[in-house]
């Protein structure tokens, strides 16, 4: 009879109607930590939405929006310019700003290296914008890839390394660990034999608000195989890259 009782109750607590009242935020949470995945603001948690879920999300969000307006004592319902606000805030989170955290990353077409290329080959630059994980502030910048292939590298068409970049960058991001991201997913990618990134991007975390530096830049770099061992190639591709201003 226990049984049958328990039985009843986990019955009752996996009913469609229960399972309706669940935030989808929370169930996607759930699978994520079920997973035992990290779920960081500059994470791809992609597999773990179910179809249909992105626009409950976004109706989620849309209602905790209207919620922060409201604490900031905005009149949403007579103030013409922000009655849509938290909708349109909304959106701009979920299917752009932060598009790289909720959508799978771009299909990639990966051919191999017929010709034996083996020379540095720079692309770039490359406008990228995201966000910071700080402040939620927007960080603009630019990325030069550098890339020397051996004979068994993968090769990529010049237009995905910017689909790449756009995809990483499209999440809350702290500018190192981006770069080092995008080094990581373009080596998964193409497995050349040096790999050099360099951006330079301004954060309006710093612009806007602080110390309201409108000049500052953040530059940095990451070095990987040949580049990382041979001076005059690094030296090379440095050179390469136009003046940044």
């Amino acid at each position: 009879m226990l049984m049958k009782a328990q039985d009843a109750m986990n019955t009752s607590n996996t009913s469609p109607e229960l399972d309706e009242g669940v935030p989808v935020s929370v169930k996607i949470r759930e699978r994520v930590m079920a997973a035992r995945k990290r779920f960081n603001a500059n994470d791809n948690i992609a597999e773990f939405i179910e179809p249909g879920e992105l626009e409950k999300l976004l109706d989620e969000v849309t209602k905790k929006m209207e919620g922060v307006l409201d604490s900031l004592v905005i009149d949403t319902d007579n103030d013409h310019n922000t009655g849509d606000t938290a909708r349109r805030v909304a959106k701009m989170y979920v299917n752009e700003v932060f598009k790289g955290r909720y959508v799978k990353g771009p299909e990639i077409t990966e051919f191999p290296n017929a010709e034996h290329l083996n020379e540095l080959m720079i692309v770039g630059p490359i406008t990228v914008r995201s966000a910071c994980s700080h402040h939620f502030c927007p960080v603009i910048g630019r990325i030069w890839i550098g890339v020397l292939p051996n004979e068994h590298t993968n090769v990529i068409g010049l237009s995905k390394y910017a689909r790449l970049a756009e995809w990483i960058m499209g999440r809350p991001q702290i500018q190192e660990e981006a770069v080092v991201q995008l080094a990581d997913l373009i080596q998964h990618k193409t497995q050349p034999d040096g790999l050099a990134i360099v951006m330079e991007a301004s954060h309006y975390c710093m612009a806007w608000r602080g110390v309201k530096d409108m000049d500052s830049k953040m530059i940095n770099s990451v070095m990987r195989g040949v580049f990382l061992k041979d001076a005059n190639l690094r030296r090379e591709f440095l050179s390469l890259i136009p003046a940044r201003s």
